[in-house]
């Protein structure tokens, strides 16, 4: 920039101030470089020169140590490039120089955030910018000092493992990824300043510590020294988890814990595993201030190479980590023809407190059409493990059949999905807390295992089951499962249920079992989008045994409360479910039932839940079965107290197994407490109607008989229905109640229907008085003769 050949780029100190506004230079005295801090200090004298761009600055041969310059851009003027700079001899290690003529270099200064064309980005499509880029992000950790860049277009290219150690500020900055370079190693690693501890407790300080590392613990001392830490324990010599299915042979998980050491040794995490040993016990440093990336743009070129799982956008392994305002999607005209999987363009690891929000971003493809193209094995957008408390709210990502589940997770606790459409929720091992709230989860649907709390409200999933505990990982959820205001859109036309466990009977060597409890209220199971849509829905789907083959027994809920189930779309409802093998859970509470008394130690509620309507088949709504031959193991056995409210067309068998039913306002088309001798508990009815619905008129309809006795309160009594037609000739068939002949049972109120009254008046057959008697109250004890 020379003004004239006297004095080529020299000013005086005011016009030089002028031009630059350098406010930092505005005082008197003069201004010079302190090596120390990288900043202007005061000095009586001092040099500065004014350039277009960095190669005008790199042809000056008059430059001198101590002078400092300013570029008015990199490549050209206004680019984005404009920095100022101190002449120095010595070099910077950290990239933030500019080398020169005669040994010197110019320098960086006054510096308070940096962005990627001060280092020579090109932006141009050819160039990998990812060098620069890295260079800059360098500089940044070395100063900790903010990257912003908030636009621009760069391409990167083979670089990867950019370190990002402080806040970042994107805004529409663009990054194309060309994926014939991914690697093992993530584009961007999000790290942590502070260093991992392996922590080594003395021997009285080790043995209280496993003596605490136990559910329910909410302190433990020891770790105190260590808080504001991620603590991971594991016991590689205790191997759980392993995994079933032919190609999974041999896989398993160590025994492991996490979770947070507050103050005092306070922890965030619930303990879900006792320990007899450990062989690690390692400490992660949070750092104490969130680190936040915002906004950026990225399109990713579809090709990424190989068969093995390779990574392509962020490695995240710092606790406090808030990314946001991203976009992540295909190169305009490019496809998916990746043959390796990828490992999550958020790939997170051993964090505490992380958050995604606001992030759109694609699941990627798998099983594509025919075998030759598909991708070996699952392929993530987000992959997560040992991640306490993440959250992820706002985030995108739905996809087809063809494409994999976005997310791939193990061993998290806390795991919160807010306001979110994905294609699947997915845990392969170990979550422990789950939240899904005002989400919407596609056709991959949600796929877990686990234990604490599984809660979802106003959620909608289109899949074939709305959860899917996976078979591979025991299918087991060890806590309580909360659904309020839900929406099934079942993505089948098939038989399917709602919550479906289905494990193995397989040794996968950690309690297995379909909750503690179970709460389901105001769930809406929409057909609309399901042609031919015939099939049975159960509310439930459990294994037909409860007893592994090496011993083991399975765990069952001890509340199960379905209310309000709904169905749209088509006129069928919803079947409840058959517990085929009652007798050898492990409740882990005691029942007890010796003839005399009965004492529950499971509660089963269905309340206004829309069933199947009665029809030729006898589908049965609910059943409880016993294996030929086998007995209850002991009092830990399942002893049920079920509850049926406002259900219309009930057809069940209990199967001559231990219960105690509760059936109110229902219509009622069959009913079998067992169909030899007595049902050992008791039946009970109020204000319920009775009408048989079936095909062959041989069949028994009612088999009522129990052990503590069968009540019936303001109950009415319809004509059957056979093959569709009306039969009131039959109605004999009800079995506890014969017209003018016999009344079984407790009764209490008891009527015939306006049906049935009409056909014995068109038949002149009078009611006897001792029969309405009867009706009206009747005691067991009491003749069921009518005189």
């Amino acid at each position: 920039m020379e003004q004239n050949n006297k004095t080529g780029n020299f000013f005086n100190r005011r016009k030089a101030l002028k031009v630059l506004g350098i406010t930092s230079l505005s005082v008197t005295p003069a201004a010079a470089f302190s090596e120390r801090t990288n900043v202007l200090v005061h000095t009586d004298k001092v040099v500065y020169k004014l350039y277009h761009t960095v190669n005008e600055l790199k042809q000056d041969i008059s430059l001198r140590e101590g002078t400092l310059v300013r570029t008015l851009g990199y490549y050209t003027v206004g680019d984005g490039g404009a920095t100022e700079y101190v002449v120095r001899k010595q070099k910077e290690s950290d990239g933030a120089e500019l080398s020169l003529d005669n040994n010197l270099s110019a320098v960086l200064i006054n510096v308070s955030s940096v962005n990627y064309k001060m280092f020579g980005a090109v932006g141009d499509g050819k160039n990998d910018d990812g060098v620069q880029i890295k260079q800059a992000h360098t500089y940044a950790n070395t100063k900790n000092i903010p990257v912003i860049n908030l636009s621009g277009e760069y391409w990167i290219e083979k670089t990867g493992n950019i370190p990002i150690l402080n806040n970042v500020q994107w805004g529409s900055t663009i990054f194309h990824i060309n994926e014939a370079f991914n690697s093992k190693l993530p584009r961007f690693q999000i790290n942590s300043k502070k260093t991992p501890v392996t922590i080594q407790l003395n021997d009285t300080d080790r043995k209280n510590f496993l003596a605490v590392l136990k559910p329910g613990t909410k302190r433990i001392p020891e770790l105190a020294p260590y808080k504001n830490s991620l603590i991971i324990v594991a016991d590689n010599n205790d191997r759980i988890g392993f995994r079933s299915g032919a190609k999974f042979t041999g896989q398993s998980w160590a025994r492991e814990e996490l979770f947070y050491v507050a103050e005092h040794g306070e922890i965030i995490g619930d303990i879900a595993w006792e320990f007899k040993n450990y062989t690690s016990l390692t400490a992660y440093p949070a750092d104490d201030n969130y680190l936040i990336i915002d906004g950026g743009t990225f399109y990713l070129s579809g090709n990424s190479p190989g068969k093995t799982y390779l990574k392509c956008g962020f490695g995240i392994n710092r606790s406090r980590t808030i990314i946001r305002n991203q976009y992540i999607g295909l190169e305009q005209g490019k496809a998916d023809v990746a043959s390796s999987p990828r490992g999550g363009f958020y790939a997170i690891s051993k964090v505490f407190d992380f958050t995604l929000e606001n992030v759109h971003l694609i699941p990627f493809e798998q099983d594509r059409e025919g075998t030759v193209h598909d991708v070996p094995a699952g392929t993530y957008g987000i992959s997560a493990a040992r991640m306490l408390n993440g959250l992820f709210r706002n985030v995108t990502a739905e996809g087809g059949p063809v494409h994999w589940g976005v997310f791939g997770t193990n061993l998290n606790k806390n795991f919160k999905v807010q306001n979110c459409r994905l294609n699947r929720v997915d845990v392969h091992f170990h979550c422990w807390n789950l939240h899904i709230k005002d989400s919407e989860i596609g056709y991959r649907g949600i796929s877990v295992t686990g234990g604490g709390e599984l809660l979802l409200e106003n959620t909608s999933c289109y899949s074939r089951s709305f959860i899917n505990f996976r078979r591979d990982f025991g299918s087991k959820w060890d806590g309580p499962i909360r659904i309020y205001n839900c929406r099934f859109i079942p993505a089948t036309a098939a038989e399917t249920a709602f919550l479906d466990f289905n494990p193995m009977d397989f040794n996968y060597k950690y309690p297995i079992g379909f909750g503690r409890s179970i709460t389901v209220e105001n769930l809406i199971i929409d057909y609309n989008a399901v042609t031919d849509a015939n099939k049975s829905l159960w509310l439930m789907h459990i294994p037909d045994f409860s007893r592994m083959k090496q011993g083991q027994r399975l765990f069952f809920p001890r509340d199960i409360v379905f209310r309000n189930v709904l169905v749209e779309g088509r006129t069928r409802g919803v079947r409840l479910l058959t517990i085929p093998d009652p007798q050898g859970y492990d409740i882990g509470r005691k029942g007890h039932y010796d003839g005399v008394r009965f004492e529950s130690n499971v509660r089963m509620v269905f309340d206004n839940v829309q069933l199947e309507e009665p029809d030729e088949n006898e589908r049965l709504h609910i059943s409880i079965r016993n294996k030929k031959g086998e007995k209850y193991k002991d009092e830990y056995a399942l002893y049920p107290e079920i509850y049926i409210r406002d259900c219309k067309g009930l057809n069940a068998d209990f199967g001559g197994n231990i219960a105690a039913i509760s059936i109110e306002h229902c219509s009622v088309s069959r009913l079998t407490g067992s169909l030899k001798n007595e049902m050992p508990g008791r039946l009970t009815f109020a204000s319920c109607l009775f009408q048989p619905v079936i095909k062959d008129a041989n069949t028994i309809f009612y088999s009522l008989s129990a052990s503590l006795g069968t009540f019936f309160t303001n109950c009415t009594l319809h004509a059957p229905v056979v093959s569709g037609v009306l039969k009131p000739e039959l109605a004999d068939h009800i079995g506890f109640v014969q017209v003018n002949k016999k009344v079984r049972f407790n009764h209490l109120n008891t009527i015939l229907g306006r049906d049935l009254l009409n056909y014995y008046k068109s038949k002149h057959i009078a009611l006897k008085q001792q029969f309405i008697v009867m009706l009206k109250c009747h005691h067991e004890l009491e003749p069921e003769v009518v005189l």
